[in-house]
C-alpha cells in the first residue's frame, strides 16, 4: 500500500449565525473552499481528481441533494469528476478526509478532495410529513440548525437530551471547574485574534467572493475570564456553560487536497505532511464530548507512536469542559492543544470544522518543525474521530 499525504488546505473564513455569510447558499460556500483549495495547485489538471469527498451533516435545505457534488458542478470542474456526501455529524469532513486517505492508501485513487461545509443560518425548520392527507390538528415547525429533532420515541430518553446537558453532565464527573471552563475560553479568543494578526492564517483562509469578511467572525479578542465569569448559563441556573465557553453557530467551508506521494508531480507541489494513523471510537450518546480520548489513542496506536512523541494538537472545542476532559485523560501539556485558537473562538460550522482541524494541524507542524500532531473531534450521539499526522519536512 502508497502512503496519503496531504498536499494543500483552504477554507472560508467562517462567519457567525446570522453574520457576514448568512446570504450565502451552502453549496455556494462549498464551491467557494473548493476553489480557493485548488487554486493552490494551478498545474493540476482538474480532470485528474479522481473524487471528492465532501462532509455535511444537516442536508435539510440548500445543501440536499448530495452537495459535494454540487459544489464540483458550481466550482467549474469537469462533470467527469465524481463527488460524494457523508455525514457524521461535527466529524462529518474529517470522515471525509480519512475516506479519501484510504482510498489513497489501496490504490483506488491517486488524487482526491475532502472537505466540508455547513451553513448553519440557512438550515431550515422541516414540518414532519403526515401519515394521512389534510391532519386536523397543529403541527410544530422543527429547527435543523443543532442538535436532535423529530427524535424516535423508542431512544431512552437519557440519550437525547441536549448537547450542553450533555456536557453538565461530564462536568459533574469530572469536576471541571466554571473558572477553568472560562479560562480556556478566553485563551482560545486570544490565540485566535493573534494567529491572525501574525498572518498564520493568511496562507489556509480564502474570502469568499462578493462578502466582506476578512477573518473569522466570531474571534472576540477583547474576551476576558472576568467578562465570560458575568454571563448566565444556558442549560442550568447551578450549571457551568454559557455562551461564551462553548462553540458558537458558524456557516464556512473547508478543503484538503489528498494525494499519493508519487502524485507530487501531477499537483506541481511538495506534500506538506503524511496521513499516518486514524482513529474512531463511539460510547454513550451523553458522553459524547469524552470520545476523542479513545479515538485518539487508537490513531496514535496505528501510527506507532505515543503521546510523547506528539508535538501539536488540535482539539475541536465544542465546549471547552469536553475539552478540558480530554486535555486532562491524555495527560499531556495543555500548551501543545489549539495554539493558533478553537473552535470556541474561530467558530464551528459542523460539517466544516474536521478539515480546518487538518489543515491548521499541518501547517502547525511546518511552522514548529515538530514532526507528528494529532487532530481530534467529538460528535453527538456518542461518537468520535481522530487523525495523526506526520510533518513530511521533519523526516528529511
Amino acid at each position: 500500500m502508497t502512503g496519503a499525504y496531504l498536499y494543500a488546505a483552504d477554507r472560508t473564513p467562517f462567519g457567525r449565525f446570522g453574520g457576514a455569510l448568512a446570504a450565502v447558499r451552502p453549496d455556494d460556500l462549498a464551491a467557494s473552499a473548493l476553489t480557493g483549495l485548488l487554486d493552490k495547485a494551478p498545474g493540476l489538471d482538474r480532470g485528474a481528481i479522481a473524487d471528492v469527498v465532501w462532509g455535511n451533516a444537516n442536508g435539510a435545505g440548500e445543501d440536499n441533494r448530495n452537495v459535494g457534488r454540487m459544489a464540483v458542478l458550481l466550482a467549474g470542474l469537469p462533470t467527469s469528476v465524481p463527488a460524494t456526501t457523508v455525514n457524521r455529524l461535527c466529524g462529518s469532513s474529517l470522515d471525509a478526509v480519512l475516506m479519501a486517505s484510504r482510498s489513497i492508501e489501496t490504490g483506488d485513487a491517486d488524487v482526491v478532495v475532502a472537505g466540508g461545509v455547513e451553513s448553519m443560518t440557512r438550515a431550515p425548520w422541516v414540518l414532519p410529513k403526515p401519515a394521512r392527507g389534510f391532519p386536523a390538528g397543529d403541527t410544530t415547525a422543527v429547527s435543523t440548525t443543532l442538535g436532535w429533532r423529530l427524535v424516535n420515541a423508542r431512544m431512552p430518553k437519557e440519550w437525547t437530551i441536549s448537547l450542553g446537558e450533555c456536557n453538565e453532565l461530564l462536568q459533574e464527573r469530572f469536576g471541571i471547574s466554571r473558572q477553568r471552563q472560562d479560562e480556556f475560553a478566553a485563551r482560545s479568543h486570544a490565540l485566535a485574534d493573534e494567529a491572525w494578526a501574525s498572518g498564520f492564517y493568511d496562507a489556509l483562509v480564502t474570502p469568499v467572493a462578493g462578502v466582506e469578511l476578512a477573518r473569522d467572525e466570531s474571534i472576540r479578542a477583547g474576551s476576558t475570564v472576568e467578562k465570560l465569569g458575568a454571563l448566565k448559563t444556558a442549560f442550568r441556573a447551578d450549571g457551568t456553560i454559557t455562551a461564551g465557553n462553548a462553540s458558537p453557530l458558524n456557516d464556512g467551508a473547508s478543503a484538503v487536497l489528498i494525494g499519493s506521494e508519487q502524485a507530487a508531480g501531477r499537483i506541481g507541489a511538495d506534500p506538506i505532511a503524511r496521513i499516518a494513523g486514524r482513529g474512531v471510537h463511539a460510547l454513550d450518546p451523553q458522553d459524547f464530548g469524552f470520545a476523542p480520548v479513545e479515538a485518539a489513542e487508537a490513531a496514535l496506536g496505528r501510527a506507532g507512536i505515543s503521546w510523547a512523541d506528539v508535538g501539536a494538537v488540535e482539539l475541536n472545542e465544542a465546549f471547552a469542559v469536553q475539552s478540558l476532559a480530554c486535555v486532562d485523560a491524555w495527560k499531556i501539556d495543555p500548551e501543545l492543544v489549539n495554539a493558533k485558537g478553537g473552535a470556541i473562538a474561530i467558530g464551528h460550522p459542523l460539517g466544516a470544522s474536521g478539515a480546518r482541524l487538518v489543515g491548521t494541524l499541518a501547517h502547525r507542524l511546518r511552522e514548529s518543525g515538530e514532526r507528528w500532531g494529532v487532530a481530534a473531534i467529538c460528535i453527538g450521539v456518542g461518537q468520535a474521530l481522530a487523525i495523526v499526522l506526520e510533518n513530511v519536512e521533519a523526516t528529511r
